[in-house]
């Protein structure tokens, strides 16, 4: 008895406030407890046990359905099981019926396997003990247990050095090495593009992503974030504001864990203070935000016990999903206002509108209360820098959390744009979203907006299969034109956000920025000295203000002492230059005009 009171001790003292009076499970039967419940959360269960606990929820409650919404990209069925009530198990039947569908997803970190444990004992509770049957009352609960299967099942006790259990767990990546929480906007993996389909079936009214963590040590066993600034609808951001914030959030903690926004911290050093991250379009959270629904993004803390992450993922989609039930049309609302707002924007042109690509936290700060524990700064003799070294009691100090954001690039959205047909993977990721486009039925002939890109600079490494570019951007207007086929998207739909972060390419996320036009860099006609020579000097004789123009380039000296250059400095400005080089070939229409409407085809998606 005495051991086991020090015990208790230790373990309060280790981890205050956030593991000793988590929620359990109750009444559970023996057959129905999960792998990590039965070993303690010593273990997660593998791919093929995940999918057998599945087909037995499946088989033994009329309130689930189990089935594979895609393939990996080493085949493997893409788990997803459906809990709802009264058959509401297609997305036609829960609109009918009034139901809000929640879109849970685990894994798309295999390593990360707390969401999946957590969700698997959450359906069980709901079908099988029946403890959290109400959950089904007003919504249909959408669970992905393992997005990236293939990464799953790269299964080591190694896989992540930052984090405390369960003994083995699977691969950050999928097995083709992508990421797939960087993927959301180039669709690169089959999985993603699985997950497109089934966001564009069902359409959901609220999506969770779950994490764990990496890095610095707090007392907190839960953070979460979601979009709450100009990257999302204000209809949204203040739906989680009002009701995630100010509701949820004490009612998960109530339940013996500690929450606040997800840390990410300025500098090494604790004081240094907290930077709120901003999910760009290719995160599923920050994704979520441009299909104008509220994303919240679970993430556990590495260094806590893996059943204290977990329980504590589970108050999380439970407490969650009581709050949706209850409140759903008020979430209805809010992102219906969201998509009207998104399709008006649409129907008319109007410079002033601008709508954010960028932003960046700004350098103004409030105060935060940080719930850490005890730091000291070392040298280290392996590193030759200064080591954080965390110590287990409390800590309580007051730290700048700079939670202020500011756009730093935008654009005014066009009434359509027009892509020609030879850009297919263009066109095919834009199909992939869901985007609904008309095909020309002719050639088109008109005046758009568009940019010439200059200075490209590739990126030294391959980043997610590819390599992305960065380039100067250089507004132009002209007349285009477009061959039969070329499809022409208008904005006046709700994936409207998605098609301008794809198409405009000062867009972190845009596919020119990824490296899907790449080729239009490239130049394919090339001079011959002996020829470039003689025209150069025709140009020179018959050109003034050509000449003094090259006279004040031969200042610089490496431009003088290469004939290459100075020659290709006729090149360019002569009328045998590839003038296409760097013209960017999406084009931006501002106007309706009647070539453009009598050029309209049938409506795509």
């Amino acid at each position: 008895m005495i051991k086991i009171l020090f015990f208790v001790l230790l373990i309060m003292t280790l981890f205050p406030e956030n593991t000793v009076a988590q929620s359990e499970s109750p009444n559970v039967p023996p057959q129905w407890q999960t792998l990590a419940e039965r070993t303690n959360y010593q273990k997660t269960p593998r791919y093929a046990e995940t999918i057998d606990y599945s087909r037995k929820l499946d088989k033994s409650s009329p309130l689930m359905i189990f089935k594979s919404f895609g393939k990996s990209g080493e085949g493997r069925d893409l788990p997803l099981l459906i809990a709802a009530a009264g058959q509401t198990f297609t997305p036609e039947s829960a609109r009918r019926k009034g139901k809000a569908v929640v879109l849970i997803q685990a894994c798309i970190h295999a390593g990360e396997s707390d969401g999946k444990d957590a969700g698997l004992a959450l359906l069980r509770d709901i079908a099988i003990t029946k403890s959290r049957l109400n959950l089904l009352d007003n919504a249909v609960i959408l669970f992905v247990p393992i997005y990236n299967a293939d990464g799953h099942e790269i299964f080591s006790p190694f896989n992540r050095i930052n984090q405390i259990g369960p003994d083995e767990m699977g691969f950050r990546a999928t097995s083709a090495n992508l990421n797939l929480n960087r993927d959301y906007m180039k669709a690169d993996a089959p999985e993603t593009r699985a997950f497109l389909r089934l966001w564009n079936e069902w359409k959901p009214d609220f999506f969770i992503d779950s994490h764990v963590t990496d890095g610095a040590d707090f007392r907190y066993n839960i953070t979460y974030e979601f979009a709450h600034f100009q990257e999302v609808s204000p209809f949204v951001k203040n739906w989680m504001n009002e009701h995630f914030e100010k509701r949820v959030v004490p009612e998960i903690e109530k339940e013996g864990n500690l929450l606040t926004h997800y840390l990410e911290f300025s500098g090494r050093e604790v004081t240094s203070g907290i930077v709120t991250f901003i999910a760009a379009p290719r995160f599923a959270t920050g994704y979520a935000a441009l299909r104008n629904r509220p994303g919240l993004l679970i993430e556990s803390h590495s260094l806590k016990p893996y059943k204290s992450r977990v329980r504590g993922t589970y108050d999380v989609f439970w407490k969650t999903l009581e709050e949706i039930n209850r409140n759903r049309e008020s979430l209805f609302e809010a992102n219906r206002r969201a998509d009207e707002e998104t399709v008006n924007r649409g129907k008319t042109f109007n410079a002033g509108n601008q709508f954010p690509l960028r932003l960046e936290i700004t350098q103004k700060s409030e105060p935060f209360a940080f719930k850490g524990v005890e730091y000291r700064l070392e040298d280290s003799p392996v590193s030759g820098a200064k080591k954080i070294v965390y110590g287990t009691r409390p800590l309580d100090i007051t730290i700048p959390k700079f939670d202020e954001a500011r756009v730093s690039a935008s654009v005014a959205p066009p009434l359509y744009y027009i892509v020609p047909p030879q850009w297919r993977a263009v066109i095919e990721v834009l199909e992939a979203h869901g985007a609904r486009f008309e095909r020309t039925t002719k050639p088109l002939s008109v005046e758009v907006e568009s940019y010439r890109l200059t200075e490209p600079k590739w990126a030294q490494n391959s980043f997610e299969g590819r390599l992305p570019v960065s380039y100067k951007t250089n507004p132009i207007r002209e007349t285009r034109e477009f061959p039969t086929g070329s499809i022409l998207i208008s904005l006046e739909q709700e994936t409207a956000n998605v098609i301008i972060h794809l198409l405009e390419p000062q867009s972190p996320d845009s596919l020119a920025a990824w490296g899907f036009f790449n080729a239009i860099f490239e130049q394919k006609e090339y001079f011959s000295d002996f020829v470039m020579d003689k025209i150069a000097a025709e140009m020179l004789a018959k050109d003034a203000n050509l000449r003094k123009e090259f006279e004040e380039k031969l200042k610089d000296e490496n431009f003088r002492k290469s004939p290459r250059a100075r020659l290709n400095f006729f090149y360019e400005r002569s009328p045998y230059f590839d003038k296409r080089i760097g013209l960017y070939p999406v084009g931006r229409v501002t106007s309706d005009s009647g070539s453009l409407k009598k050029s309209k085809g049938n409506p795509t998606r």
